[in-house]
């Protein structure tokens, strides 16, 4: 199994909010990529590959950033010997190719051909998070069917929904339908999906699909990675895997109170990497 981390944003919000910001607290962050920003006891993405060399579950861990802060990511990676890390040539926000496309540039590049979980580079998750009860539910699944997918899921407030892709399930989990930012009046279900999904070895070719598909739609539809989610849920079974709740670091509130709650809560919870 392969990991591939998606880390190509230019933080645009978090760093105006960082600039602006008058106490002065967070000038060292500054210039700083969103999966490099100290979280608890290290880098937010740091959390992860320290997951993942911890579990065992996958052998390579693949980076994709972009070529602004290429030279970050590759300095950061040199402990790291299985992690591997990619530019996607761009070099400002304006250029950037979308979540989708440095997925399937990640995967045409390393030759991927194996299971892949794909992990947002501002995401973290609460203590509850259980790397080997995810990965052991995607091979139950696949014992009954050897296309399916897995995803996480966790339950958001009513207000929410304007936010977040929703996915409806039915009775055994298994993704009906993906609605996109839908009002609360449009769906009963409240099941938000963060960019956190273990593709099957046959759906990961699918992307080539969804990308020829979409090449001549705006940035908008090959951006976030939960469009190509959306694409395939008619086309193979994905199911979720529910947790309490995740960190979204897109602003500098939500990096605190992830900062804040790593530092207070998770420095010693061990279950988050097994």
């Amino acid at each position: 199994m392969k990991a591939v981390i998606l880390a190509a944003g230019y933080g645009t919000r978090l760093q105006r909010d960082v600039e602006n910001d008058t106490t002065g607290k967070f000038q060292h962050l500054i210039g700083i990529p969103k999966p490099m920003l100290p979280v608890g006891n290290g880098a937010l993405i740091s959390h992860w590959v320290n997951a993942f060399n911890t579990s065992g579950c996958v052998d390579t861990i693949f980076v994709v950033t972009n070529q602004l802060y290429h030279n970050i990511f590759e300095e950061w990676a040199r402990p790291f010997p299985n992690v591997r890390v990619l530019s996607d040539g761009t070099q400002k926000n304006e250029e950037r190719l979308g979540a989708v496309a440095c997925l399937q540039l990640t995967v045409k590049h390393f030759r991927i051909e194996d299971h892949v979980i794909v992990i947002g580079g501002d995401t973290l998750f609460k203590e509850d998070f259980s790397l080997s009860r995810f990965t052991n539910e995607f091979f139950r699944r696949m014992e009954k069917c050897d296309d399916s997918n897995l995803v996480l899921s966790y339950q958001c407030k009513d207000e929410e929904t304007l936010k977040y892709g929703i996915l409806e399930v039915d009775e055994d989990l298994r993704v009906c339908y993906m609605k996109e930012k839908p009002n609360p009046s449009e769906t009963n279900s409240r099941r938000a999906c963060p960019c956190f999904y273990l593709f099957s070895k046959k759906s990961i070719p699918l992307l080539d699909d969804f990308i020829h598909e979409k090449k001549a739609k705006p940035i908008e539809e090959k951006d976030a990675p939960g469009n190509f989610l959306s694409w395939l849920i008619p086309r193979k079974p994905v199911y979720v895997h529910e947790v309490s709740g995740r960190f979204d670091v897109g602003n500098l509130p939500s990096y605190i109170e992830c900062d804040t709650f790593f530092k207070e809560r998770l420095s010693g919870v061990k279950s988050y990497w097994q």
